[in-house]
């Protein structure tokens, strides 16, 4: 993903909008995160909704086939120029919905982890410029929070009762969001329902765990992911996984094995994910020890 300068918040528009102070939080936090914050919906703006006019919403890509096609059309496009070959159907419709699936999942996660908020974000509320890759979100007022959250009274604040009822919204937040997706999606991928649920589960626990490493507070993320899915949580088929990986100068290293796969390998084979099944022990060792 392109890497897109967060803009400063609006003093007015963060008291209006807590929301909308909290992804400028996150979005600034992640240097890989290709996404701003938006004042009006996709489809009330001239561009919106339209396939020559670049904004797709999320509730589109789930409705139209068109307008799906159009998504994993321009993800095609990325590929071929960035690789410099023609990808499978299947695999560009897998890079296309693992790039909506970590960007919308760490805008939620990331307002959970810095603020302790799940915001409640309504596929219509997510736009995608799909030319450039770029996400949009249009801050709403429903969140959940603790009771000692500032913004506790504002309207749409839901109060929870401690931290594993915020960790419940968070899964329902994220679930509840991205499977009319996986269901349009799917016979694109060509996967059934579990293996999109472990893509689904994935990109939420390596959001988390890239916004800890950015803020120099990997154990924190780390701690956090593993709570969040210690195991198997319905509809996800698997939790964090979480281990440590020892090297030979006695540095230990996190890693994690992926539920499913992202496709990645088939575009630059030398180079899979750290993370990816395909991926030894041995192999991940001499990356980390060299990037150290």
């Amino acid at each position: 993903m392109t890497t897109t300068p967060a803009t400063a918040a609006d003093p007015t528009e963060a008291a209006a909008s807590p929301l909308a102070h909290t992804y400028r939080r996150v979005i600034a936090s992640c240097e890989a995160l290709s996404a701003r914050v938006v004042s009006s919906p996709a489809e009330d703006r001239p561009d919106g909704a339209l396939l020559d006019g670049a904004v797709l919403d999320g509730a589109l890509l789930a409705r139209s086939e068109q307008a799906l096609d159009a998504y994993i059309d321009a993800e095609a496009t990325r590929i071929r120029e960035r690789h410099g070959h023609e990808p499978r159907r299947d695999v560009a419709a897998s890079r296309a919905l693992h790039a909506y699936l970590w960007s919308v999942s760490l805008l939620i996660s990331g307002a959970w982890f810095l603020e302790r908020r799940v915001p409640r974000i309504a596929p219509r509320d997510v736009g995608v410029d799909h030319g450039r890759g770029m996400f949009e979100v249009l801050p709403g007022e429903d969140f959940a929070c603790l009771p000692d959250d500032p913004a506790a009274s504002t309207p749409g604040a839901r109060v929870v009762a401690h931290e594993e009822g915020l960790r419940a919204e968070l899964r329902s937040a994220v679930a509840d969001h991205v499977q009319p997706l996986l269901t349009a999606i799917g016979p694109r991928v060509r996967r059934g329902a579990r293996a999109l649920w472990g893509m689904a589960a994935d990109d939420l626990i390596s959001g988390v765990w890239y916004l800890g490493r950015m803020l120099d507070q990997e154990e924190r993320a780390v701690r956090a992911a593993a709570q969040l899915l210690p195991g198997a949580v319905p509809p996800f088929p698997g939790g964090a996984g979480f281990r440590r990986l020892t090297g030979g100068d006695a540095r230990s290293h996190t890693t994690r094995t992926r539920l499913g796969c992202c496709m990645y390998y088939t575009l630059d084979a030398a180079e899979a994910c750290l993370t990816c099944p395909r991926t030894c022990d041995a192999e991940r060792l001499r990356r980390l020890e060299s990037e150290a």
